[in-house]
């Protein structure tokens, strides 16, 4: 169940929650002065992979003396339905509070897989809560009198007691697991390509349920994309390393052509989505999006397209879009690499880190990053530079034919490939949840392949 808050157009924006932010990192610096092992692995991800603790907290149990029902209610957390003791903050992006009357303290890390986390760190004697695939998977790494520091993986449940899986159910994860990750994408028109997915996404639904079945799609979709984004596969590998996995993702962005955005939205919502705010880039931009939610899987997405500053007042994600003669940044990537969603994947997955950290350990690796194109005290947001992709011959042709590029343009895309995907590397602070409205329009326009020199 959603905590919901009102984010249409001209009635919500998202805004910075500093007294919770400030709450939680005083408790969490005690912690940390209680238990080496946090600062230790901190150290670790912060000097190997970039990412900073904090980023990674699925929640924290506090000691009973710690605060009171009354004290977190006025920080603006309200009770969640994943238990009794259980409290999040709908207006920021904050760890679940447990306050269950404890006498330790405890934090726990999101990871993408229990058991590959203690491998990582050849923890092999330490015992795992939960079967193999189940909805929830734990283990405590470190405990003492005082705190106590655990690791879980989830997927699609955000309460706290661990639902195993029934033999059917079992067979059903690992054959629609593959579905997913074999999901054709190729076609002769995009339409039969959305009919293939959503049929795919039915019958996951039927055998494992909507919020399992979005923890799957999105799986495969980051699979997808990593192959096609060398900043993805180096930034995965030493993450990997620590047992990390994606654990850190933010957001995973589409872009679509006008012709086929409803249907885009439509498969989203299928998988449990919830249309969260509009985003626009501005009156010159061309572009807008929508971002969606889908608060039990954790999955956020952000999906562009190319829009007219009329369209933005509208309900663009559900009502059908005429296709337009000229073509904007998004239009354009779509038509010489294909539908986000089907064969060109996506346009870039943000992550969470410490945004110095992160970018100057990717360029030693030889991954450059472009020019920050937010830098807020509670956002800070950077593209890596776009692999360029080759672009299929009868694309340049058709897009040549219709005025959407030069020949000037068509020759350099193919002999050099036209721009692709990015990693983009994010920091958040102050329980910050939005997005830049003001500073993207620039960096939009410079992943456009007809101003790629």
């Amino acid at each position: 169940m959603a905590v919901h808050v009102d984010t249409s157009p001209g009635t919500y924006v998202w805004q910075p929650q500093p007294e919770p932010a400030q709450f939680l990192q005083h408790f969490l610096a005690s912690f940390l002065a209680s238990c080496p092992a946090a600062v230790s692995l901190a150290e670790r991800l912060r000097d190997e992979t970039g990412t900073r603790l904090w980023d990674l907290i699925d929640h924290v149990a506090l000691p009973a003396e710690t605060i009171t029902d009354e004290q977190l209610g006025q920080l603006g957390f309200v009770r969640s339905p994943a238990g009794d003791h259980a409290w999040v903050h709908p207006q920021g992006m904050f760890p679940t509070i447990v306050a269950d009357g404890r006498s330790r303290a405890k934090v726990a890390l999101a990871v993408e897989s229990v058991a590959d986390f203690l491998a990582a760190h050849s923890l092999e004697d330490v015992p795992i809560a939960g079967e193999p695939f189940a909805s929830l998977r734990k283990a405590k790494i470190d405990g003492s009198a005082v705190a106590e520091l655990w690791v879980v993986e989830r997927h699609g449940w955000r309460g706290f007691d661990s639902r195993s899986l029934s033999t059917h159910q079992l067979h059903a994860l690992a054959h629609h697991a593959e579905a997913f990750r074999r999901r054709a994408r190729h076609f002769q028109h995009a339409e039969h390509g959305f009919a293939h997915a959503q049929e795919l996404v039915g019958r996951a639904i039927d055998d494992l349920g909507v919020d399992r079945a979005c923890d799957l799609f999105f799986s495969a979709e980051r699979q997808y994309w990593q192959r096609r984004n060398r900043a993805g596969q180096v930034q995965k590998g030493r993450q990997d390393k620590l047992g990390l996995g994606w654990a850190n993702h933010d957001h995973h962005t589409y872009r679509s052509s006008r012709r086929y955005f409803s249907r885009l939205i439509s498969v989203f919502e299928q998988l449990g989505c919830e249309c969260r705010e509009r985003f626009y880039g501005g009156q010159d931009a061309g572009w807008g999006a929508q971002v969606l939610e889908q608060p039990t899987a954790g999955i956020v997405i952000f999906a562009d397209v190319d829009l007219t500053p009329e369209e933005v007042t509208g309900d663009f994600a559900h009502q059908p879009m005429p296709v337009r003669d000229q073509l904007g940044t998004v239009g354009l990537w779509c038509e010489l690499h294909g539908e986000a969603f089907l064969e060109a994947g996506m346009h870039h997955l943000e992550c969470r880190f410490d945004f110095d950290a992160a970018r100057e350990q990717l360029q030693r690796t030889g991954v450059e990053s472009m020019q920050p194109f937010t830098d807020f005290p509670y956002l800070r947001q950077a593209f890596t530079k776009a692999d360029l992709w080759p672009v299929a011959p009868h694309r340049i042709d058709f897009a040549v034919e219709k005025g959407y590029i030069t020949v000037e343009q068509a020759d350099r895309f193919a002999s050099e490939g036209a721009l692709g995907s990015h990693l983009e590397i994010l920091e958040r602070n102050e329980g910050y949840k939005g997005f830049n409205q003001t500073g993207i329009n620039q960096i939009i326009r410079q992943t456009d392949p007809r101003r790629q020199g």
